[in-house]
């Protein structure tokens, strides 16, 4: 079960329905009489909401799947950016004092179409997007004009159900305290995958699609082996039961033979134990002449039943290396922290890699960057830069930074688009974990709303991969990654 999400105290249309009593519905109806009648107050809500409308901007060209949101929370906006630029833009309210916002860099976990607080008296939340499992996320809200809220960005509601329509989960979210925007930008030490990257990884499934024509081939044979088999060994069973009832024979007269006291006895006793002994040899020769008609089809069953058991052997193996290939072509997340000097990788919400990291003038901070491919070039990777703070420039940040030759060899010639590397003085957060994506929250700005929540990752969270997502560079079907179809699949 997941925590839900704390929010500001709904107003009585944001809450779920109740039921009406008898003794209230009288001055139910009163009130809502009054409730209809024109007031200033009433002019004033239809003013603010035409300005909330009003303030949403779309850019004038056909949208791209979003990349990332970014948050001021100084100029109370969300800007959302696809591959080519901003895409729309609308007003936002974030957390109030002592409940502020936490500024940093997120990414989206879950989503819920309809959404309800447990800890807010059922506060309707519509269109969430989840960045931290201890509550904080972007979802439908009232906007007053300022930050108002208990941590969480509110958007404008038409404005939210828009962006649920076309957003992925892992999405990033960056939350900026001033103003923040991608750059294009390019330096040595960002990946650049191979021209190639996707061959191996396309080939590694026909390999694993032929693998499992070969293991559901070599089962049905199996399987038809068997059954032969089992038809030719029905008559010998018969043979074995009455071979078992003419030894029985034979030792009861075996048994009247020497128990027989008179030769006419001893005569009677003599002739049944040679009747039984012939038709025990008779009845052998015909189970041995029997069973090597049978021996055959019972070392076809036996040899095609281990050609089975090492097909599908295979077929697992093939399917294994094939899904290892696909997922190396997945976004990679790199954050490097120079308060920890670690770098840390994580793939498909996942760890998969902590290692030490050199970063020169390591007690000079060096700021907070987001790098982002956002899309392939004839030459690689086209990447954008997003600076937090200005301790230090994008270009200067990344010219301190020496990257381990292991973490190039791994990673960079299968890097894709929505990879992202992340440069900060910060640690790791206590909410980067299970079923998320790197989070780094700035420790000079306030955190009020993180603060007062505890994390609570879910129970049954799982990692779930969609068939429909082609290889780089291939055609061929691969496994689906957290930033293809816009609903929860994480």
């Amino acid at each position: 079960m997941t925590r839900h999400l704390a929010e500001a105290q709904p107003t009585p249309t944001q809450r779920r329905p109740a039921r009406l009593t008898a003794g209230t519905a009288a001055a139910a109806a009163a009130l809502a009489a009054l409730i209809a009648l024109p007031s200033a107050a009433d002019a004033a809500r239809r003013h603010a909401r035409h300005g909330e409308r009003s303030a949403e901007t779309a850019a004038p060209r056909a949208a791209g799947s979003p990349v990332m949101a970014i948050v001021s929370t100084k100029s109370q906006r969300v800007t959302i950016y696809d591959a080519d630029g901003w895409i729309l833009r609308a007003p936002v309210s974030t957390g109030q004092r002592g409940r502020e916002t936490p500024a940093g860099v997120f990414s989206v976990i879950q989503k819920e179409k309809d959404h309800y607080s447990n800890l807010y008296d059922d506060a309707y939340m519509p269109n969430m997007h989840r960045i931290t499992w201890s509550g904080i996320a972007l979802h439908g809200g009232p906007l007053p004009g300022h930050a108002a809220s208990h941590g969480c960005i509110r958007l404008p509601y038409g404005f939210a159900g828009r962006l649920f329509e076309i957003s992925s989960v892992g999405m990033r979210v960056i939350i900026a305290p001033g103003e923040a925007s991608p750059v294009e930008f390019a330096h040595p030490a960002l990946f650049s995958p191979k021209p190639d990257a996707g061959a191996h990884a396309a080939a590694l499934a026909a390999e694993a699609s032929e693998a499992g024509r070969k293991a559901d081939a070599a089962r049905t044979a199996a399987a038809a082996a068997a059954r032969e088999a089992a038809r030719a060994r029905m008559p010998l069973r018969t043979l074995e039961i009455q071979k078992a009832r003419a030894e029985a024979e034979l030792a009861r007269a075996e048994a009247a033979l020497e128990a027989a006291n008179s030769d006419e006895a001893k005569a009677q006793a003599t002739d049944a134990k040679t009747k039984a002994e012939a038709k025990v040899a008779a009845l052998k020769a015909q189970w041995d002449a029997g069973m090597a008609e049978l021996q055959p089809k019972l070392d076809a069953a036996a040899s095609t039943k281990e050609a089975a058991a090492a097909a599908e052997s295979a077929r697992a193996g093939a399917a294994k290396a094939a899904r290892e290939a696909a997922r190396d072509l997945e976004p990679v997340s790199i954050f490097i922290s120079r308060k920890t000097q670690r770098l840390y990788v994580r793939r498909g919400f996942e760890p998969v890699l902590d290692v030490p990291v050199t970063i020169n003038d390591a007690d000079r901070p060096i700021g907070t960057h987001v790098f982002t491919a956002v899309a392939r070039t004839d030459g690689g990777l086209r990447w954008t830069a997003v600076t937090l703070n200005h301790a230090s420039d994008a270009k200067s940040a990344l010219d301190r930074i020496v990257i381990p030759q292991e973490v190039l060899d791994r990673f960079a010639p299968t890097a894709a688009p929505r990879s992202s590397l992340i440069v900060s003085d910060e640690p790791l957060s206590r909410e980067t974990g299970k079923g998320t994506e790197f989070v780094a929250v700035l420790s000079e700005e306030p955190q009020g709303g993180l603060a007062m929540r505890k994390r609570s990752t879910p129970s049954g969270f799982r990692f779930v991969r969609q068939p429909d997502r082609q290889f780089y560079g291939g055609s061929a079907r691969s496994w689906g990654s957290p930033y293809g179809t816009p609903t929860y699949r994480w």
